[in-house]
């Protein structure tokens, strides 16, 4: 697929100050589908619509706060993140489907944006008409202890020598708390060094294999700084959420239509979540890829064939829910 320019673009006042992008491709009467980018902080790439059939989906992208076309970018730091929290991207969230005119979606969310999807899912259950979650986190404290502690260092720890280099060992006990304290503060040359320290950690454990892209676009320093700030504060503040919330809640979910897509070998968010969340949701559909890591690099097919399968079993739906118009604005 091209990467032709959107049907509709803007950006959305969603108060604080803050201002959404979001985009729209494919049938503007297609099945509407919000799709939620990972990070925290990472933003969206026009590459993130390519799994759906533009003449079956309505494809909607955006930008979460502080990154990517959304305004203020959290890469300045006298942009404050106290109104950066889940709770506000679920408002945000929330905002954005009513100025679009859309009655229900189906969300598809990559790493952190599963988090996110479900946060918004069990708050507004009554919006949402599927969901697609790839590489899937609900960070819970085992799950960033997993990253930021101990785990993922048993597995890469030559990446590990460097991430907790910039940290001095009195401080190691919290490296999150660590680099937070220098991202916030310092010189500019020494806050982009710090934040490219993290995001050299996040694409250690992200690729499985070699991304010049990837790896070209974490070493950006307004990415990087933007990306750090928000992961870490999230991360400090476990995403805002109790301990275990989406999955002790996600029975309240039960019965809509649920497919998990998950590397066997994913070294960010590892397959046990995934697994936990199958178990504790009714109907969900889960899928462990041999072989994949978290940016599930050769399961393009199976990611088709979820997409095709939602498509199929909304087509049944009261169409007026599904099939809705642009708004105007």
């Amino acid at each position: 697929m091209s990467d032709a320019a959107p049907n509709r673009e803007g950006l959305l006042d969603v108060g604080d100050g803050q201002r959404v992008w979001w985009s729209e491709f494919g049938d503007p009467h297609g099945i509407p589908v919000l799709v939620v980018h990972g990070g925290p902080g990472g933003g969206s790439l026009p590459s993130m619509r390519h799994p759906y059939d533009p003449s079956t989906y309505r494809v909607v992208l955006f930008d979460q706060r502080g990154t990517g076309r959304s305004t203020p970018h959290a890469s300045d730091p006298d942009v404050s993140l106290e109104t950066n929290t889940t709770w506000h991207l679920v408002a945000d969230m929330e905002r954005l489907r009513r100025e679009l005119g859309i009655d229900r979606w189906v969300l598809s969310g990559s790493s952190w944006g599963t988090t996110l999807a479900l946060a918004y899912a069990q708050t507004h259950p009554d919006r949402v008409l599927a969901m697609i979650l790839r590489s899937v986190t609900t960070f819970r404290a085992s799950e960033l202890d997993w990253v930021y502690r101990d785990g993922a260092n048993h597995l890469l720890p030559e990446r590990w020598e460097e991430f907790v280099a910039p940290i001095p060992p009195e401080e190691r006990d919290d490296l999150v708390a660590g680099y937070r304290r220098r991202l916030e503060s310092g010189s500019p040359e020494a806050r982009i060094a710090v934040a490219l320290a993290w995001t050299r950690w996040e694409t250690a454990g992200m690729l499985s294999a070699p991304d010049p892209f990837i790896e070209d676009l974490f070493a950006q320093p307004r990415f990087a700084l933007a990306f750090a700030r928000i992961e870490s504060h999230y991360t400090a503040h476990r995403a805002f959420l109790r301990e275990g919330q989406l999955i002790s809640g996600v029975s309240a979910l039960a019965g809509l239509p649920a497919i998990l897509i998950q590397g066997r070998h994913d070294l960010c968010t590892p397959p046990v979540t995934a697994w936990d969340l199958h178990r504790a949701w009714p109907g969900s559909e889960l899928h462990l890829i041999e072989g994949e890591g978290h940016r599930l690099n050769s399961a393009a097919a199976v990611f088709a064939r979820a997409t095709e399968s939602v498509a199929r079993r909304l087509g049944g739906s009261d169409v007026e829910n599904v099939h809705t118009a642009p708004s105007s604005g």
